[in-house]
């Protein structure tokens, strides 16, 4: 088992000036008052603060402790945001999130999350992966209807989903293998692999399990492009 650890936590609060992405708290091994002391810190620089990988009792404690602050807490994918005050976020752009199978639902949701904290507006696509091909169909034809800029898929097992989309959309495509499946799925590795080597040219691949990221990277696109 993994120990937390406390550390002294010094805010970021210039990153979004240099990457234009704000400092993100990791919840994931830390403990309580390493947890509380970072969003507090931050939340004196920023209006408002995501925090991801929440386990269960991270999530009780940030709504015990904010209370009327917490302004989104999703329980599946471990996601937070607190905020000073409730002010709609402007929005920037679009994205189209989709996932193989609901068992994917924590990572895609992380996905989905963070790109709204970020204020791009979601498009969400669950279970259309290959074992219910046809299910894709309402997807694509949102994803041209809406012309998102930018198609987020997630998945675990073999990782095939990726590779289909990218061979049917034009917008940039941000791969997400999750740690879903059974023995040789190997915790998401089968998946990556996968999906590093496609033959659908023109795919970006995150880490496993790392929906932020994918989101993050989307929104960096999309802010690029349109600034």
């Amino acid at each position: 088992m993994s120990k937390k650890h406390t550390t002294n936590h010094h805010a970021d609060i210039l990153r979004e000036c240099r990457t234009n992405i704000p400092e993100v708290v990791l919840a994931r091994f830390k403990d309580d008052k390493s947890l509380i002391s970072a969003v507090e810190e931050l939340l004196e620089a920023n209006s408002r603060v995501l925090v991801t990988k929440c386990s269960k009792e991270q999530i009780k404690l940030l709504n015990n402790k904010f209370k009327n602050k917490v302004e989104k807490s999703h329980e599946i994918s471990g996601t937070v945001v607190v905020s000073q005050k409730k002010s709609k976020v402007k929005t920037i752009g679009s994205i189209a999130v989709l996932s193989a199978g609901t068992s994917d639902l924590f990572v895609a949701e992380e996905a989905s999350l963070s790109a709204e904290y970020f204020g791009l507006k979601v498009f969400r696509h669950y279970d259309c992966g290959v074992a219910g091909i046809h299910r894709l169909k309402g997807a694509l034809k949102i994803i041209e209807k809406e012309e998102v800029d930018v198609v987020v898929v997630v998945a675990g097992m073999e990782g095939a989903l990726p590779s289909i989309v990218s061979g049917l959309v034009r917008q940039p495509l941000i791969a997400v293998p999750t740690s879903v499946g059974y023995g040789a799925s190997l915790d998401g590795l089968t998946a990556l692999l996968a999906m590093l080597n496609s033959c659908s040219p023109g795919i970006s691949v995150v880490n496993i399990d790392n929906g932020f990221g994918a989101a993050a990277s989307a929104y960096k696109i999309i802010k690029w492009l349109k600034d």
